[in-house]
């Protein structure tokens, strides 16, 4: 019964860790990239650039960088603030951008 039981808990965790990355590839940087106008932005390319921002970004940045692909002026206007948040979140995402180009070709 015991040897029943761990093996019911270690499937369902299992099943949530798949159902969470599966979520995780389809988050906000993805649909916003979808969702752009640009030919480039194919689901397999938007779901690599997601993964990419998966690591380099937090949650946070991850929705704030979305919002970019919609309205690139917000991008500058960060970009020449002189704010120490927003310069830092700058050179998260000039990092974010440079992975990107290695990882999703």
């Amino acid at each position: 019964m015991k040897y029943y039981l761990t093996a019911l808990l270690c499937a369902g965790t299992f099943t949530v860790a798949t159902a969470t990355a599966s979520l995780a590839a389809n988050g906000v940087i993805k649909r916003a990239c979808v969702a752009s106008d640009r030919a480039a932005a194919t689901p397999s390319r938007c779901g690599c650039i997601q993964k990419v921002a998966n690591d380099a970004l937090s949650r946070s940045d991850r929705r704030t960088v979305a919002k970019w692909f919609s309205d690139p002026h917000q991008a500058q206007e960060l970009k020449m603030s002189q704010t120490a948040s927003d310069d830092a979140l700058w050179e998260r995402y000039q990092a974010f951008g440079q992975l990107v180009q290695a990882v999703c070709k």
